[in-house]
């Protein structure tokens, strides 16, 4: 018999949070982000179902020929840029944009064999300190890149990314760091005729000076807010992906019986203990402590004992009836991946990510 667990991937969520996001950006072209496998969702099955996105945006070549080779004829976005001369053949070949956001890559462009012009997005940085120019040396890159138009560059788009787009006007620090950021790019990139993208998907959620031409999703298309204390749900986002197993051992335990690894968990009580079918192995977090939600046959209970590579063990005290092979559900619509996160540490993005090969998806 197969092992129980799955991840179920609701393609009618995705398209619904595609509309959203749409919705919030009506003048804004969406470049769809499906880079780490898509969320964890699957990157050629969210690329299908997310077909109305103006473009897609990966971090991998590799991952734009898996786009390509499944038949995605949209625009595809290398985000984090091309690392050797080589590669630049590779974009024409595959017509993909790419990132510009160090002095080497403009080398490597200025050096590159005349061929098909490559669409640049070039990056400020605008005090996040990760990739981009600096404000002080962004004229100078545009520069740079516009002498290159009709040899290796084709059409130039102005980028930048937030720190703490999460952090909306309403938030206690008030968005003071993005806002920073905003000032810092419309300063930089004042009187330069380009297309503009700057919003991620809290940006898109919750400033709107922020939109402009391009807005660049990626959690909130899968349904997923990292808003402190806000789920994507509070949004009108749905979650598109259901983590799932089965009880496989129904225990009784006498009072001060000790549970798991390291016996962390001690019994209040006489009480039915589950073991559910999941564990890191899985990709369900090691360090969600005892007390983190789940649900077992719609019921809201909690994970007791250390969570184990194979196996986690469920307080069934509040559940009449438990039985092996009753269904568990770890998130989904009914039990937010935010609330794990938080349990956990973490935020929803890393949970979805973190499905591992062993697990069954079931796409509906």
């Amino acid at each position: 018999m197969a092992r129980p667990t799955s991840a179920t991937i609701h393609v009618d969520a995705l398209r619904h949070n595609l509309g959203q996001v749409r919705a919030l950006a009506p003048r804004s072209r969406v470049m769809a982000v499906v880079k780490a496998d898509g969320y964890g969702h699957g990157l050629e099955r969210v690329a299908r179902a997310l077909a109305g996105a103006d473009a897609f945006g990966v971090a991998a070549l590799s991952d734009a020929e898996r786009l390509r080779a499944a038949g995605i004829s949209q625009p595809i976005l290398l985000l984090s840029g091309f690392d050797e001369p080589g590669d630049i053949e590779r974009l024409r070949s595959l017509n993909v944009w790419t990132t510009v956001h160090h002095a080497s890559q403009l080398e490597m462009l200025e050096q590159a064999p005349p061929g098909e012009p490559v669409d640049c997005w070039l990056k400020l940085d605008s005090g996040m300190h990760r990739l981009g120019f600096a404000p002080d040396a962004f004229r100078a890159a545009h520069g740079r890149i516009m002498a290159l138009q009709g040899h290796s560059v084709g059409q130039v788009v102005l980028m930048n990314h937030f720190a703490s787009s999460d952090e909306f006007p309403d938030s206690p620090s008030h968005g003071r760091q993005t806002r920073q950021q905003l000032d810092a790019f419309r300063s930089a990139t004042a009187g330069i005729d380009a297309p503009r993208s700057l919003a991620n998907s809290a940006a898109v959620l919750g400033w709107p000076d922020a939109h402009d031409d391009w807005i660049r999703p990626g959690g909130a298309l899968y349904g997923m807010s990292v808003v402190e204390g806000r789920t994507g749900a509070d949004f009108g986002l749905r979650p598109a992906m259901t983590l799932s197993t089965r009880l496989i051992a129904v225990n009784r335990i006498r009072r001060g019986g000790r549970i798991g690894y390291a016996g962390t968990w001690e019994c209040p009580e006489d009480m039915d203990v589950g073991v559910a079918a999941i564990g890191y192995g899985d990709g369900y977090p090691r360090a969600a402590p005892a007390g983190t939600p789940v649900l077992v046959g719609g019921h809201r209970t909690q994970v007791i004992g250390r969570v184990s590579m194979d196996l986690m063990t469920i307080d069934l005290r509040g559940v009449p009836g438990a039985r092996v092979g009753d269904p568990v559900t770890l998130w989904g619509p009914d039990l937010p991946v935010e609330t794990i996160a938080q349990r956990a540490g973490t935020i929803g993005y890393e949970l979805t990510c973190s499905i591992t090969r062993r697990v069954r998806f079931i796409e509906r």
